[in-house]
């Protein structure tokens, strides 16, 4: 039985034109569950400050299990000082799936950029400790990676991306996750390499993930809604709008709003456009924070011909160009492309002051219908990307690499008192565009 279905309504969109992978037929044996919490993972809260969630799942028998928390000393006397709490617990029951428990436990109270420790589970199965360091003050630099579509081929050939990533960013502060973070909503398989493929770095790094229409399915009664395994396994800020909890939110950390839209829900439900327009408007009136950052799926200007998203450009671009959002990252589209130089504005002679990135973490390739289109600033097709973001004060500075580690591309945003931001070119003069 799953207990925490949302009852949003969509229609999932194909990708066409795509180097093709073969999915192998559900395992239900090659991730089964046991009594060892597996499948750890961390999640932003509003304020990762003060406060952090973490997630694990456990075989059905396994009813009870508990969350410890201390701060991490070199002296490994520290776990006598642990906290233990109690995890809330739901049954998860679907179709030839292993009947599994997922467990969750939100740590609050904590201290601004502190190290801790932490293990999941009970006896006779617990996890190892595990560290992670809590956001920090306004005021000290903040770095965090961003991925786009994970989708398929994730163990075997996104593990080395997230471990590229991790290499690069390892004080970062959350992961953003751009949508279609496995290629079919509710096969557990797929969710079990996702976790394989991130491994010990989702436990360490919290997650801030953004469904897209692959993290989507039909229901028997017609209804398009998250993944049966979406909020079980994620633990997220229950800020948005009723009826789009955990795929609708915000997360304040270090002087930055990091905004998630369901856009999969603007795709074909003019209800879910209209909530997620009033609910977003309110959120970028009142933003007592420096810089904003916007995450969904599907782009605002995209890279392929053949696709044009106008309900979330003319619902949602306004509000960006008005309330003066930084960065939009997005997926979708299985290519890499950013633009702000060019981005068409409505009032003549108007520049934007919003960066937007459309990028692919995983193998899944687009090469047709690809143009150079006037709105972007720097491109590539056929590769693998991450994100390194670090923003202090009044710059932020975005890093892509490729899978390899090599750097592709990159730039500084830099704030202006009355005016647009100011853009900073930094491409590699030795990487040729990836075309």
């Amino acid at each position: 039985m799953y207990l925490r279905k949302s009852i949003s309504k969509i229609i999932s969109t194909s990708v066409s034109a795509v180097w093709a992978f073969t999915v192998s037929a559900q395992n239900t044996e090659l991730y089964a569950p046991t009594v060892t919490p597996d499948r750890i993972v961390l999640n932003v809260t509003v304020d990762p400050s003060t406060s952090m969630a973490v997630n694990w799942r456990t075989a059905g028998a396994a009813s009870e299990s508990f969350a410890e928390i201390a701060v991490a000393e070199a002296d490994p006397r520290f776990v006598s000082k642990a906290k233990r709490f109690k995890a809330k617990t739901e049954k998860l029951i679907w179709e030839d799936t292993p009947t599994a428990n997922y467990h969750s436990v939100i740590f609050e109270k904590l201290q601004p950029g502190t190290k801790y420790a932490y293990r999941v589970g009970a006896e006779p199965g617990w996890s190892e400790w595990i560290h992670f360091t809590t956001a920090g003050t306004r005021d000290q630099k903040l770095s965090f990676i961003y991925y786009g579509d994970v989708q398929v081929n994730i163990s075997s050939l996104w593990s080395r991306v997230a471990r590229e990533a991790y290499a690069k960013a390892p004080d970062a502060r959350l992961a953003i996750y751009a949508g279609d973070l496995i290629n079919k909503a509710n096969r557990d398989v797929e969710w079990g390499d996702w976790f394989r493929g991130g491994s010990f770095i989702h436990s360490m790094i919290p997650a801030f993930p953004t469904p897209g229409n692959h993290d989507h399915f039909d229901t028997p009664e017609g209804i398009n809604t998250t993944s049966v395994f979406w909020r079980p396994q994620f633990t997220l800020p229950e800020n948005g709008p009723k009826g789009l909890e955990e795929t609708c939110y915000y997360s304040d950390i270090q002087g930055v709003r990091f905004i998630s839209l369901n856009s999969d829900q603007v795709d074909v439900s003019e209800k879910w456009t209209q909530v997620q327009k009033e609910w977003l408007e309110g959120i970028l009136q009142i933003n007592p924070n420096k810089w904003t950052v916007i995450t969904f799926h599907h782009p605002i200007f995209s890279p392929k011909t053949t696709r044009d998203n106008i309900r979330m450009r003319e619902t949602f671009k306004p509000l960006f160009d008005q309330y003066k959002v930084d960065l939009v990252l997005q997926g979708h589209d299985h290519t890499y492309a950013r633009g702000m130089a060019h981005i068409p504005m409505k009032e003549k002679g108007a520049q934007s002051g919003t960066m937007y990135v459309v990028s692919v973490s995983g193998p899944k390739m687009t090469d047709s219908n690809i143009e150079r289109a006037a709105w972007m600033d720097r491109s590539a097709i056929y590769t693998q990307l991450f994100h390194v973001v670090n923003v202090q004060g009044e710059k932020l500075s975005f890093d892509t690499y490729t899978a390899t580690g090599e750097l592709y591309d990159a730039f500084d945003l830099i704030k202006q008192k009355g005016k647009t931001n100011r853009i900073l070119e930094r491409i590699p003069t030795n990487i040729t565009e990836r075309r």
